[in-house]
């Protein structure tokens, strides 16, 4: 039987390297703190305190993974240099060398629980204080090394309780921009879907409906008909298709390759969106004024969204026999589309019930532009939409 070695993932490695170079200088600063009791007799406690704290610096990464063990062993190497002095030593500031302990204190408040917190700070206050105490010569001494103690708690504390709230308000800062980025993103994938298959369905319901019409008494139109929902419903399926692969980042399809994408329509495809409709017996025209130029994707893409979309309600509510006619301005400052039909127009309860004006709006808001739909006082329906346009470079600027 043949047998397969498996390595350990790279991350069991670096967790033991970590855990040994933590407990190493966790040995080291036990250490100096000996050191500090039986190689320094005559050090007051202000020098005692001093390497202390700045031993804190071999405890970095117990700091950073363990500060509960790191305040257990700053607590007890406290003590033991506290108390661990010679007889003769009479200094009055011996309970500073409890420095360190307010320090990695804050920290624990900072990263930890805040029952954690809590309890660490109870320990620290039933060993803390006593000690302190003890190290008095006398009761005005007592009580001002309490009031020095509690005060380096207190301060040490506050702090890390202040830090431990700015990153949870940071956090939930970007829970908030990851929520409202997944929304927005929603909402745009929704526009996208609504305005391409509801002007397919549209086309395809009006096709079929002249088809079962005529199939009996003109089977070429019927056949005409069917034609145009066969071509409707392929470039629907592509384009939900090209959808679909967008969102999924292209995967490999069953040949091995990746599917097209293909470009974004634009008003360069107004052309075949109106042909599409002349066989539903809206005949659209579209006039173009002003010095027509390049427009930014989002700003392309969002222009034939709302052409598409207010040609697709035309289609829907309009009847047959109607005439659209498309409005394209072009300015130096904005584009002004407007798309107007004589039909019937759309009834207000249909404005409200469906998502196309809503995501007509939407479009023209992202884009900071102004919005306006509704009947026309002589019959029939209006879209209108302004959009700012970026500003022409000239040939000097560029």
């Amino acid at each position: 039987m043949d047998r397969t070695t498996r390595s350990a993932p790279p991350t069991t490695g670096r967790a033991r390297g970590s855990a040994l170079l933590d407990w190493g200088g966790a040995l080291l600063y036990a250490f100096t703190a000996l050191l500090l009791v039986g190689g320094t007799p005559d050090a007051t406690g202000l020098l005692r305190a001093g390497v202390l704290t700045l031993g804190l610096s071999l405890l970095a990464g117990l700091l950073r993974r363990r500060p509960l063990a790191a305040l257990a062993l700053t607590l007890t190497a406290a003590t033991v240099v506290a108390y661990g002095a010679q007889r003769g030593d009479l200094t009055t500031d011996r309970h500073l060398v409890y420095v360190p302990v307010a320090i990695v204190f804050g920290i624990a408040v900072a990263t930890r629980t805040r029952r954690a917190a809590a309890v660490a700070g109870a320990a620290v206050v039933l060993v803390e204080l006593p000690a302190v105490a003890g190290l008095a010569h006398g009761p005005y001494e007592v009580t001002g090394n309490l009031l020095v103690t509690l005060l380096t708690l207190g301060a040490c504390g506050t702090a890390g309780l202040l830090l431990r709230e700015r990153r949870e308000h940071r956090a939930e800062l970007r829970e908030s921009e990851v929520s409202e980025a997944l929304t927005a993103e929603r909402l745009r994938i929704a526009r996208e879907l609504h305005d391409m298959v509801a002007h397919s369905i549209g086309v395809i319901a009006i096709q079929a409906g002249v088809g079962s019409r005529v199939i009996e008494t003109q089977p070429a139109e019927a056949r005409k008909a069917l034609d145009a929902i066969e071509t409707t419903s392929r470039e629907t399926l592509a384009g939900l298709r090209r959808t679909l692969v967008a969102l999924r980042r292209a995967q490999p399809d069953e040949e091995g390759g990746h599917a097209p994408t293909g470009p974004a329509p634009g008003l360069a495809d107004l052309d075949a969106l109106t042909a599409s409709l002349a066989d539903s017996g809206v005949r659209v025209d579209v006039r173009t004024t002003g010095e027509r130029r390049d427009l930014p994707p989002d700003i392309d893409l969002s222009v034939y969204r709302i052409v598409q979309e207010a040609l697709t309600n035309v289609v829907r509510h309009a009847g047959g026999g109607v005439r659209a006619r498309v409005g394209l301005d072009f300015s130096a400052e904005e584009l002004r589309v407007e798309v107007l039909d004589d039909g019937r127009g759309v009834s207000a309860r249909a404005g409200k019930s469906g998502f196309g004006i809503t995501g007509m709006y939407e479009r023209v808001s992202l884009l900071h532009g102004r919005f306006s739909a509704g009947p026309r006082p002589e019959g029939g329906f209006r879209v209108a939409a302004e959009l700012p346009l970026p500003a022409v470079r000239t040939e000097a600027a560029r």
